[in-house]
């Protein structure tokens, strides 16, 4: 009588196999997070008190009346830019422009390790960029005429005063509520914007350092994502849409308006002369 053999099942080493796809794993996603970071959409950590109280900054001075606020920390939306213009009272991060100064005095590790950390946490939206991001509120785009202030205090954009609740003045010294109504004047070039923070007696910005270039703009925030008590959804304040706001924002309208009613009338001119000769 033969003796009968089965085969056994293969026995395959499950979790060797994990470890060894893992540092493959480990790659993918964040080469995966490096192409949403650089092309779709990044975390940015608030680094200042320019934006209170729509974003919070940390202590607005130290030991201030605000000390224990939290670092929010937005999403940046990096693609929107690319299919259209930048809208007033957008909130936009941007690099430091040229005679800008730090929007934080925050440092980066000189430690080359300690600074690898930094920049992956930096990318994350964790730790602070060192003070060459801004995150300010756009108030005029090229060809808006910008001033400060009317008679209540308010800001006016091509002859619209802008009304807005959203703005801080709260200080440690009522004395500094002077530099929220500092007076300007100006007309944003074409290509350029003017912002401001939100928290208008603390805020580094156009008043003072001039225009941004729109081609220094990373992307738009929309979203306070952390902490969790601070979420919220970033939209452009009414006051941005009223009517006629824009309506003499551009000096280049009158000519775009002519081009397109006086175009198709001299093209129609035209075939009509080529048929009366053909005739």
């Amino acid at each position: 009588m033969s003796e009968s053999t089965s085969e056994l099942p293969e026995v395959t080493d499950a979790g060797g196999s994990f470890w060894k796809e893992l540092p493959f794993l480990v790659i993918i996603a964040l080469v995966l997070a490096l192409l949403i970071k650089t092309f779709l959409v990044q975390a940015f950590y608030i680094p200042s008190a320019s934006m209170e109280d729509t974003l919070q900054g940390g202590p607005e001075y130290p030991g201030g009346p605000s000390k224990g606020h939290p670092y929010d920390r937005v999403l940046v939306n990096k693609l929107v830019y690319r299919f259209r213009s930048v809208h007033r009272g957008e909130i936009i991060v941007f690099r430091k422009p040229p005679g800008w100064p730090n929007e934080s005095s925050y440092q980066a590790p000189s430690n080359p390790v300690l600074r690898f950390f930094h920049g992956i946490g930096s990318a994350i939206g964790v730790a602070p960029s060192g003070g060459s991001d801004f995150i300010k509120r756009v108030v005029g785009v090229g060809g808006d005429h910008v001033m400060c202030c009317n008679e209540s205090k308010q800001v006016v954009v091509n002859g619209h005063p802008l009304v807005e609740p959203y703005i801080d003045l709260t200080t440690r010294d009522p004395a500094d509520h002077a530099k929220a109504y500092t007076p300007f004047d100006r007309t944003v070039p074409k290509g350029e914007l003017f912002v401001m923070g939100d928290h208008r007696d603390d805020s580094a910005d156009s008043r003072y350092y001039g225009f941004v270039p729109t081609s220094d703009v990373i992307g738009r925030a929309f979203v306070v994502i952390w902490p969790v008590a601070d979420w919220k959804t970033l939209g452009v304040p009414s006051t941005f849409k009223q009517a006629g706001l824009a309506a003499t924002a551009s000096p280049y309208f009158p000519v775009v308006s002519a081009a397109v009613v006086v175009t198709p009338a001299a093209l129609l001119r035209r075939r009509r002369r080529r048929r009366s000769r053909a005739t």
